[in-house]
């Protein structure tokens, strides 16, 4: 078992339909065969609070404002970040989360319209100030994750039922939040899921390496 000197967090970011889950679960077992002592999670739903939001936010058998979309968002990561992802990396193991804070500004800020400066504080507040050290974005056109979606034959959860200008909004979303920001990787997410997993892990482990943590 590799050590670190203290605990990694690694978000996966990226459209319904990117590849993005599949990545998370490939990378997960390739950094854990690495000797590295890794946990996979997820947003919403890493928590048991976010289990049962992540069923209100993907089913909305009731209306949800777009406003309250978001503070749901909130409190599952609130939840998420005191229950599991803060001890973790007290415990110094390497974190992996499909998605993030960043989803939020994303699908809330650019997709829904609400205050983008407005979901970064509250963000902050819910995360204690703690960032990913390494972000991942797959990226793929909108015309790909929709045929993807459309090949799995379950039921789509409510933001795979949104309209294509929505997704398109969530694309350009994206595209200006990573825009030049040096903890980010960007990987194809049109490959196949084991070449993604190949070019992900290359620049997670050089990242991990840059950091100078493992002993």
């Amino acid at each position: 078992m590799k050590i670190l000197s203290r605990g990694i967090l690694i978000s996966l970011e990226g459209i319904d339909g990117s590849g993005k889950s599949t990545l998370a679960r490939n990378l997960h077992i390739h950094l854990a065969n690495q000797g590295l002592d890794t946990i996979l999670t997820r947003e919403p739903g890493g928590s048991a609070l976010g289990k049962k939001l992540r069923t209100i936010l993907q089913e909305k058998e009731v209306n949800v404002c777009d406003k309250a979309e978001y503070l749901l968002f909130a409190a599952d990561r609130a939840q998420h970040f005191d229950e599991l992802v803060i001890p973790a990396l007290n415990e110094r193991k390497l974190v992996i989360s499909d998605r993030m804070a960043d989803s939020s500004v994303v699908y809330q800020g650019y997709g829904r319209g609400l205050s983008i400066e407005l979901i970064q504080t509250i963000n902050t507040w819910a995360m204690h100030n703690i960032k990913p050290d390494i972000t991942i974005y797959v990226q793929v056109p909108v015309e790909i994750a929709l045929q993807r979606i459309t090949k799995r034959k379950e039921m789509l959860s409510s933001f795979e039922r949104e309209r294509l200008d929505f997704t398109q909004r969530l694309i350009g979303g994206f595209e200006k939040l990573f825009h030049q920001r040096r903890d980010v990787i960007i990987v194809n997410g049109q490959l196949p899921a084991d070449e993604v997993c190949e070019q992900a892990f290359d620049a997670v482990i050089k990242n991990i390496q840059a950091l100078n943590v493992i002993s």
